[in-house]
């Protein structure tokens, strides 16, 4: 049961540590560098990126960090370092909760929005994205990286 204890939370580390640095990188470097492209290579780079992401990598990681997470959790019930596995866990739930409730519903519009070439007013698209998307990456940024340094902090313990 220990090798099982402390593989669930070195995993749930290493993936929650994962999706906050791909957080971290659309905040710091992805969207400002986006933020001075035209409205057509905006909305064109943003679709290409919501298709790419999806693929096995990205979801073993997005979705790993979460049951990693909460199977640490159970497993380190009344162990020292509990708290911290838990706080680690439910900050990184609430990344998902941002992701599935505000970052996914505006990647599906902006792809709904069809081909760049073809939109009317692209200036209007990238605002609706852009102008939401932004600060609530922001939010997974921030709680993904305080999950992972609450769970990095019950390594120590």
């Amino acid at each position: 049961m220990d090798t099982l204890r402390g593989a669930s939370l070195v995993g749930a580390t290493l993936t929650t540590g994962l999706m906050a640095g791909l957080f971290f990188a659309y905040t710091c470097s992805v969207m400002p560098a986006l933020k001075g492209a035209d409205d057509r290579t905006f909305v064109d780079a943003m679709q290409r990126v919501n298709v790419a992401i999806v693929n096995g990598w990205f979801l073993l990681a997005f979705l790993g960090a979460a049951v990693l997470g909460v199977l640490a959790a159970f497993l380190h019930l009344g162990r020292a370092g509990f708290g911290w596995v838990l706080a680690g866990a439910v900050l990184y739930l609430a990344a998902i909760a941002v992701t599935a409730a505000v970052n996914i519903p505006l990647n599906n519009a902006l792809d709904a929005a069809g081909d760049p070439a073809a939109i009317t007013d692209l200036a209007a698209v990238r605002t609706r994205f852009e102008t939401t998307w932004v600060p609530w990456n922001l939010v997974r940024t921030l709680t993904s990286t305080a999950g992972f340094a609450c769970l990095a902090w019950a390594l120590r313990v």
